[in-house]
């Protein structure tokens, strides 16, 4: 029974691993961003990610990072000043960075909303923002931080950020809304 169960992880690993690939083309294919932008903002934002790992002070796990054109936005929650200066501090040191902007809440101990009402919050906007045909729902990255909706990314029109904007706000949970999302 083992030596069935290997091929059948083989197989669903490069299954996925082939639609994540064609996501990914798909993705590049409607983004307002070149092919080289993209491919520079993955460079920063994993750079980014790789140093907040190595570091003693960050929490790795408490903060989420997107690069848009060389604009990096911080997202999550700290447990003291020092940690959100050396996050920026980081941040700002990686090549191609042009500013950092950081939506970082501090850790609130009886907080009402957990990592599962996150999630869910973040999978119901997801599911809002990708049955409008009238946006381009790869376009705009979702980020939820205690129960706060985080939108950032580059869209086609303002009535597209709207659109987005107005779909976080209706989600039952969602206690707030901010929107970094650049019209291009």
């Amino acid at each position: 029974m083992r030596l069935l169960l290997i091929p059948v992880v083989v197989i669903a690993l490069c299954a996925s691993m082939s639609m994540m690939q064609g996501c990914t083309v798909y993705k590049a294919a409607v983004d307002e961003r070149n092919i080289g932008t993209i491919a520079d903002d993955e460079s920063i934002t994993l750079t980014i990610k790789k140093d907040f790992l190595a570091d003693d002070l960050i929490k790795y796990l408490d903060y989420d990072v997107a690069s848009y054109e060389g604009r990096v936005y911080l997202m999550g929650e700290y447990e003291s000043q020092a940690q959100v200066n050396r996050a920026i501090s980081l941040a700002k040191k990686v090549d191609g960075v042009r500013s950092v902007t950081t939506y970082l809440l501090p850790k609130r101990e009886n907080d009402t909303c957990g990592t599962t009402d996150n999630l869910e919050l973040y999978a119901r906007v997801n599911q809002k923002l990708i049955e409008d045909k009238e946006i381009w729902s790869t376009n705009v990255d979702v980020y939820t931080v205690q129960c706060n909706v985080v939108l950032v990314g580059i869209v086609g029109s303002a009535t597209e950020r709207n659109r987005a904007i107005a779909h976080a706000r209706s989600v039952p949970g969602v206690r707030s809304v901010k929107s970094y999302l650049k019209v291009k």
